[in-house]
């Protein structure tokens, strides 16, 4: 018989590269990962990690076993999940990931009223970009995301991964109360061609948006600053230091900056969930999914 447990190591090693990977994103120790897929190599009588230079890869074998078996858990995820809904149960473990503005404005009333209210039902919050963050819901490590995703800036989605949109957020322009445009009413890219911005790092999603919005301007944006969180951009802000696109979800107060509301295009980012196919009768997850769309009616 097939030890379920070191299938899901298998998956892992195959998912990271490496043990030492595998071993990180299951809290486990890389012997343990090690032992785990020995355990599997014996059970089924082939090899199915071979050495590769420091690391190793996965054998024919072993490709086939993590693709049929990856459909295996999911049949037993939906079996469990469907079991639970029959029960009418809200109670297990659920691993929930998210950016940190929805940690902040969203994840973190939502989870505590669960709690609160579902004694039986215990969550593990862990916060990460997007696109990491459908990568370990696709691959099994967490069990719901919350992501987003701006205009038309894509997002990949795998097609065994659901989404269900639970907000819409609006970010604005922030400038210092002596800026010029402190005392508009709204902006438009053309008016800030020549400003400095405070920006998140290149490659974030957010970073893609406010290039995208200069389009048609025939520039880009001229980066002054950057900085990963917006807490950080609001201090530059106040400092004097640039301007920033801030979303509202999360933002801390307004202290000593001024918001102005972008105009043409309106910079607005869904708010999306998702879940692999698997759990969607899952009581628990709906009872999520719930608590969030009520957070922003």
């Amino acid at each position: 018989m097939i030890d379920l447990p070191a299938l899901t190591a298998l998956r892992a090693v195959a998912t990271h590269g490496s043990v030492v990977g595998a071993a990180d994103a299951l809290g486990y120790t890389p012997s343990a990962v090690s032992q785990q897929v020995k355990r599997l190599e014996r059970q089924t009588g082939v090899p199915l990690l071979e050495r590769v230079g420091r690391g190793v890869m996965l054998t024919g074998h072993g490709r086939h076993l993590v693709d049929e078996g990856g459909r295996l858990l999911a049949d037993l995820e939906q079996l469990e999940a469907g079991l639970h809904r029959q029960a009418g149960a809200i109670s297990g473990h659920l691993r929930l990931t998210t950016f940190s503005t929805a940690m902040r404005g969203l994840v973190a009333p939502v989870v505590h009223d669960l709690l609160t209210t579902h004694p039986d039902l215990t969550v593990s919050l862990t916060e990460r970009e997007p696109w990491d963050t459908v990568e370990l819901v696709a691959t099994g490590q967490a069990d719901i995301g919350v992501v987003h995703r701006w205009g038309d800036v894509a997002i990949s989605v795998p097609d065994h991964v659901a989404t269900t949109q639970v907000a819409q957020d609006v970010a604005d322009v922030i400038v210092h109360p002596a800026h010029p445009l402190a005392g508009r009413d709204r902006v438009t890219p053309a008016d800030l061609v020549d400003e400095g911005w405070i920006a998140t790092p290149e490659g974030t999603i957010c970073r893609q948006w406010l290039n995208r919005m200069y389009d048609g301007t025939g520039r880009l944006p001229r980066i002054a600053h950057t900085a990963m969180e917006f807490d950080s951009h609001l201090a530059l802000v106040r400092a004097g230091l640039g301007i920033a696109l801030v979303p509202r979800l999360g933002r801390q107060p307004l202290d000593g900056v001024v918001a102005v509301r972008a105009h043409d295009p309106v910079p607005t980012r869904d708010v999306v969930a998702v879940h692999r196919r698997s759990m969607a009768d899952s009581p628990a997850v709906a009872a999520v999914l719930t608590a969030l769309n009520s957070v922003v009616e």
